[in-house]
């Protein structure tokens, strides 16, 4: 059943955002906008304040308070954190460095349960738990690395398994942090494929990358980021050209496009 867009709060509503990175300033004047059911990527150079957005929207990260700023996320100011995570399923570097361990592949997905990267002898897993945590394995066709340590995986099948963990909770979005850093072609493929299949399922996806690769035809709005700013916003057509590219990357690119996918180098 499709979302009524006049009833429901935005994803995110950031207005005029300050965060502070030790004395540093991150994010400075940041807004963005997003709907409910959007497919957005956010793309910028190394540095720009990507991670420092993720860190706020996580609510790892707080703005400096100001009058003019304003933070919401699914209609709400503050949360508990907890409870955001059921709502917004994460998939970043730092989980992945995180669950390099003996932890199996359906301990790491049921560790969603619980925001954390494994089982610990304080959490309570019942059937109810263990059944919801096979149904997303299998969902991302892995249901055979449940007994697998994640040490044992190859990148690819450690970041499919962080996607099963992150869609546990049947979550409203999904935000991909850098997804294919660290992947062989064959594992970019695959994870691209999946960000096409979730996007077609309903489920929002908002990826932050710096790899134009990483932007599948599902997504058609797109927001450039450099030195904490939103530098551009909007249709991926207007905003995806390469004197833009050009400016916010520094350096004399070229561009292709194919079958909705774009490519620089």
């Amino acid at each position: 059943m499709k979302v009524n867009a006049e009833s429901t709060p935005p994803l995110l509503d950031f207005q005029n955002l300050r965060v502070m990175r030790g004395q540093k300033i991150a994010l400075d004047d940041f807004s963005l906008r997003i709907e409910a059911e959007e497919h957005i990527a956010i793309l910028g150079p190394n540095g720009c304040g990507k991670s420092t957005l993720i860190k706020t929207i996580t609510r790892e990260c707080y703005p400096v308070a100001r009058s003019e700023s304003a933070l919401n996320i699914l209609g709400e100011e503050s949360w508990n954190v907890f409870d955001l995570r059921a709502r917004l399923g994460i998939v970043s570097n730092d989980l992945m460095l995180s669950c390099t361990s003996e932890a199996c592949g359906r301990d790491v997905v049921l560790s969603g349960f619980f925001s954390s990267t494994a089982i610990f002898p304080n959490h309570a897993v019942d059937p109810a738990k263990q059944t919801l945590a096979d149904a997303a394995l299998a969902e991302l066709k892995i249901l055979h690395l449940a007994e697998r340590p994640v040490c044992e995986m190859s990148s690819g099948e450690a970041r499919r398994v962080l996607i099963a963990r992150a869609l546990v909770h049947k979550p409203r979005a999904l935000l991909f942090d850098e997804p294919c850093n660290s992947l062989d072609l064959a594992a970019q493929q695959s994870l691209r494929q999946t960000m096409r299949e979730l996007a077609n399922s309903g489920t929002a996806i908002i990826l932050v990358t710096h790899e134009l690769a990483d932007i599948v035809p599902e997504i058609q709005r797109v927001v450039l980021m450099n030195r904490g700013r939103v530098v551009g916003d909007g249709p991926k057509e207007e905003i995806l050209r390469v004197e833009r590219l050009s400016a916010l990357f520094g350096v004399n690119v070229e561009m292709a496009r194919r079958d909705g996918h774009y490519h620089l180098w």
